[in-house]
């Protein structure tokens, strides 16, 4: 079992550095100090090898986002505390969760189709808790999610280091996303015509002489 772990971990190191279609057997089990026939004693297919690696990337994620949420009850902080734990996993220098994760250009599509099925049960996490947010009713929560996590998936692209933290970045975002809400929320309002009326003043009182 160590063994076979040690290879997992060796792959996973090759496959976020060079992808799927430019890493070998051939290199992995030279990684590995085997010849690359021997290697299949410990897996079945390279592309068995990277649906493995990118399932326990995505499960371990999972574990860590829930784990940062359990001493949340209010929606907004569970939110916050899972957008803040996924940026912390995807802008670790060290993480190879990022590269797994969106390495899915050169895969071939029928792997493809795999990793898909597991990403979107690793999004129901998301989904769950965009769910039980109190958004307007004109908002569209599959929308607001999608954008959510376009925005947290890509984040090693527009994140400079030093400035803000994970935890800094998160509360902008989340900060950011309230105000949305509460912008669409307004707008339906007046849409609607459900805005507060405004308060009326009573009737003075007339004084009559005596």
């Amino acid at each position: 079992m160590e063994r076979r772990q040690e290879i997992l971990e060796i792959a996973a190191k090759l496959f976020a550095e060079y992808g799927y279609k430019a890493t070998s057997i051939r290199e992995i089990a030279e990684r590995a100090g085997m010849m690359g026939g021997s290697l299949y004693y410990h897996i079945r297919s390279k592309e068995a090898l990277f649906i493995e690696i990118h399932d326990r990337a995505l499960d371990a994620a999972a574990r860590r986002i829930r784990a940062a949420m359990a001493p949340h009850t209010a929606p907004w902080a569970r939110l916050e505390a899972a957008c803040t734990e996924m940026l912390e996993i995807q802008l670790n220098p060290e993480s190879l969760t990022l590269p797994i994760m969106n390495n899915f250009r050169s895969v071939p599509e029928e792997v493809k189709a795999i990793l898909v099925k597991k990403r979107d049960e690793f999004e129901t996490i998301f989904r769950t808790i965009v769910d039980a947010l109190p958004l307007p009713p004109g908002l569209d929560r599959q929308i607001y999610r999608i954008l959510l996590l376009r925005l947290l998936n890509t984040a090693d692209t527009w994140y400079h280091e030093g400035r803000l933290s994970p935890a800094e970045i998160a509360a902008q975002i989340l900060t950011i996303f309230r105000h949305e809400a509460s912008a669409t929320r307004a707008k339906s309002e007046k849409k609607s015509g459900t805005k507060a009326a405004p308060k009326t003043q009573a009737p003075r009182k007339r004084h009559v002489a005596a």
